[in-house]
C-alpha cells in the first residue's frame, strides 16, 4: 500500500447495495420510479373544523408539488368537523403517497379515496355576451341550468352537474363569447349507505424525531 492510500479493496472490488440509489444514498423504489400514466383522484377526507387548516392541508400538497384539480371544503353536520374533497390528477403512486401524507396531518381525522361511482357535482357560474338571449336561454334549458342576471349586454348563468356536463356547457356558451366563470371545484360523497369517510381516534401530535424521520423519508 502507498503512502497516502486508505487500506480494503478497491471501490470496484467493493459489495455494492442492491437496488439503485440517488446521490444522497437512498434506495430508489422500482415500483416508484416506474412510469405510471396519470389517473384522476377523488379523496374526501375529515378534518377538525379550526382557523389554518385549509391552508395547512393545500400547503401540504404545494410543497410535495401534487397535480391539484380542486381543492374544497365545508362544514358537515357535526360543527367540529368539516369536509375536504381533493381532486388530484398523479400517476398511481403519487395518489398513494398524497393519501399518506394527508393521514400524517394531526387536523385530519379520516382519508378516503372515493370509488368513480361517487355521488359529484361542481357548480359553475357563467357571465356570456347578450348579443343572443333566447339562444343562451335554450342552452341554459338544455343543461337544467338558471338565469341568474340578464341585462341589454350580458347573461349571467348558474349550472350544476358533473365534470363532463359542466365542460359541454361551457363549450356551448363559446360560441356567444364567455366575458367570465367561476367553478367551485367538485363536493363528493360515496354512494350507498356507507359513510364516506369514518371518524376514528384523531391522529396525536408527532414528536420532533417522528417529524424528522418522516420528512426524510418523504424526500
Amino acid at each position: 500500500m502507498s503512502r497516502g492510500e486508505l487500506p480494503g479493496p478497491a471501490p470496484e472490488d467493493r459489495m455494492q447495495p442492491e437496488g439503485r440509489r440517488n446521490s444522497q444514498g437512498i434506495r430508489i423504489d422500482p415500483e416508484t420510479e416506474a412510469e405510471h400514466p396519470p389517473e384522476r383522484a377523488v379523496l374526501s377526507a375529515l378534518v377538525t373544523h379550526e382557523p389554518g387548516v385549509l391552508a395547512e392541508i393545500s400547503g401540504l400538497f404545494s410543497r410535495r408539488q401534487f397535480n391539484i384539480e380542486s381543492l374544497t371544503v365545508g362544514p358537515t353536520v357535526d360543527d367540529s368537523l368539516a369536509r375536504m374533497t381533493i381532486v388530484i390528477e398523479e400517476p398511481r403512486p403519487g395518489v398513494d403517497q398524497a393519501k399518506k401524507q394527508l393521514e400524517k396531518r394531526i387536523p385530519v381525522i379520516s382519508v378516503r379515496e372515493l370509488d368513480t361511482d361517487a355521488v359529484q357535482r361542481e357548480l359553475v357560474i357563467v357571465k356570456v355576451n347578450g348579443d343572443h338571449p333566447d339562444q343562451v336561454n335554450a342552452i341554459t334549458d338544455m343543461y337544467n341550468g338558471q338565469t341568474l342576471d340578464a341585462g341589454p349586454r350580458t347573461v349571467t348563468v348558474e349550472l350544476t352537474g358533473n365534470q363532463q356536463k359542466i365542460d359541454d356547457a361551457i363549450d356551448a356558451y363559446r360560441q356567444f363569447g364567455i366575458r367570465e366563470l367561476v367553478r367551485t371545484g367538485y363536493a363528493a360523497l360515496a354512494r350507498g349507505e356507507a359513510p364516506t369517510a369514518q371518524v376514528s381516534q384523531p391522529n396525536q401530535a408527532p414528536t420532533d424525531a417522528q417529524v424528522a424521520t418522516e420528512e426524510i423519508s418523504d424526500d
